[in-house]
């Protein structure tokens, strides 16, 4: 796609018969504008893709060549900003691809739960989160996306290498084998270093349940979780609470 903008913001949003992707896109795009109502943000649907639906995670790589920005920062869609984030743009600007590490609690608390990354821990990948990632037009990042695309169209191969290996790749995965087969220093930062996200599965906040919604109280205007000021991106995980958010918000 021709280049529109310096810098922008890609929300890929393809829907599955399980999850309303567009609908969580479209208010991660609303509470990035709420904080910077010049910003532009691009929501990535299927008939966008230019190489068709190859289903799933396995569309990622293709944001690469859809994005019309020459800096992108691509986010996942179950997120929300709970304050400014345009200060990221500084921090990455030097870099060719950034791809933010580790994740923190909503007591804004580093995560030491490691449940859901034994394959990370036991193959020695970087602790990367595809959630909040960073390209500037260059020779690097058509590297990692192509190397990206590869790993998800030869799984198998891939696969067999790895310890505790996902029958159907991540996302995350598949960016920490890239990151590795590159040099994970050529595509993320020192640690930490760069945003992470709150992550709000289980065994991270904690809570009894996995539905974190069904315990918690959250408000808005501020955004707070059991009273505790949230800044950065949060992701809420329980896809269906975005309309929740979007009727009291």
């Amino acid at each position: 796609m021709p280049i529109q903008h310096e810098r922008g913001y890609v929300i890929p949003a393809i829907n599955t018969t399980e999850v309303d992707y567009v609908t969580c896109a479209q208010v991660l795009r609303e509470s990035i504008l709420d904080h910077h109502p010049h910003a532009h943000v691009t929501i990535i649907t299927a008939d966008m893709l230019p190489h068709g639906d190859q289903g799933g995670f396995a569309n990622d790589w293709q944001c690469w060549s859809v994005s019309p920005y020459r800096q992108t920062i691509k986010l996942e869609a179950d997120m929300i900003a709970a304050g400014p984030i345009d200060h990221w743009w500084s921090l990455f600007e030097l870099r060719d691809v950034v791809i933010s590490q580790g994740a923190r609690d909503f007591y804004d608390q580093p995560t030491a739960c490691r449940h859901y990354r034994k394959i990370f821990d036991a193959n020695n990948l970087a602790d990367v989160y595809n959630a909040i990632t960073y390209w500037r037009v260059s020779t690097t990042a058509k590297e990692f996306f192509h190397l990206v695309r590869d790993i998800f169209a030869q799984w198998p191969h891939f696969q067999s290498v790895l310890k505790f290996a996902e029958r159907e790749p991540s996302t995350d995965v598949v960016y920490a084998m890239a990151a590795t087969i590159m040099g994970s220093e050529r595509v993320t930062l020192p640690p930490g270093l760069g945003p992470q996200i709150v992550h709000m599965k289980q065994g991270i906040i904690p809570t009894q349940g996995p539905d974190w919604t069904q315990e918690l109280i959250w408000e808005t205007n501020p955004f707070r979780i059991n009273t505790v000021a949230q800044w950065g991106l949060i992701h809420y995980h329980e896809k269906t609470w975005a309309q929740e958010y979007t009727n009291v918000g």
